[in-house]
């Protein structure tokens, strides 16, 4: 285990970079404010040094909001996304302290889609960022890095990743909605993929609840296990 001191290398951290990125991002970005005593104990427990993107993320945010807070990247954790990507993790794709997780999960979006980097359990191709999709509750690789995911999720074309499940004013409703909440549909998205999203009842879940019904209920979500 290295020391909190040991993972922490200002001359060296990764977030100089990452600013520049944020700053030059085509797509809206916020990066929410950080409470120091969580940023350091994330750190800690994921024990990833700030020369990694990873761990300046972790370290320097409270989270990172993308395509106004549609897509929300994980941080320390912060009033506003109170979940840190440690915390998030425990009891979810690993359950002791030093054990190797089956994924890593680091991001999500309002529409209960889940990001999470590879560790064996989700296909071959390891260390690289899988997706959950809600429309067919199966996980696709993306075969993009951390690094890369980042870069996507700032610049990429989340219009064309997402297209047909924007609705009219989708804006106001993600301002409005909890970072610890996701919007689900009636008919599911994974249902009557004819039907438009502007048809589609809503309402919001508590994100744990949602996890919890796609990957633990096995009974209900008997598909969530597959992978593309």
């Amino acid at each position: 285990m290295q020391t909190l001191e040991q993972l922490i290398s200002p001359e060296a951290s990764a977030w100089p970079t990452l600013l520049k990125w944020i700053e030059q991002a085509r797509n809206h970005c916020r990066v929410i404010k950080k409470d120091q005593s969580s940023a350091e104990r994330e750190l800690f427990t994921m024990q990833m040094p700030t020369s990694s993107p990873m761990g300046a993320v972790i370290y320097e945010t409270g989270g990172i909001l993308i395509h106004y807070g549609w897509l929300r990247i994980l941080g320390s954790g912060s009033f506003q996304l109170p979940r840190g990507l440690m915390d998030w993790n425990f009891s979810k794709s690993f359950k002791e302290s030093g054990e190797k997780p089956q994924y890593l999960l680091v991001a999500d979006d309002v529409i209960g889609g889940y990001f999470a980097l590879n560790g064996g359990s989700l296909g071959n191709n390891l260390g690289k960022v899988y997706y959950f999709s809600p429309k067919d509750l199966v996980w696709h690789n993306l075969n993009f890095t951390y690094t890369e995911f980042l870069a996507w999720a700032l610049n990429g074309d989340l219009e064309a990743f997402y297209q047909g499940l924007f609705w009219q004013n989708w804006q106001e409703e993600v301002k409005q909605l909890d970072g610890n909440q996701v919007f689900v549909f009636t008919p599911d998205l994974n249902e009557d993929k004819v039907i438009a999203i502007d048809q589609r009842q809503k309402r919001e879940v508590n994100i744990e609840t949602h996890y919890n019904a796609c990957f633990v209920k096995k009974d209900k979500f008997e598909m969530a296990y597959s992978v593309e």
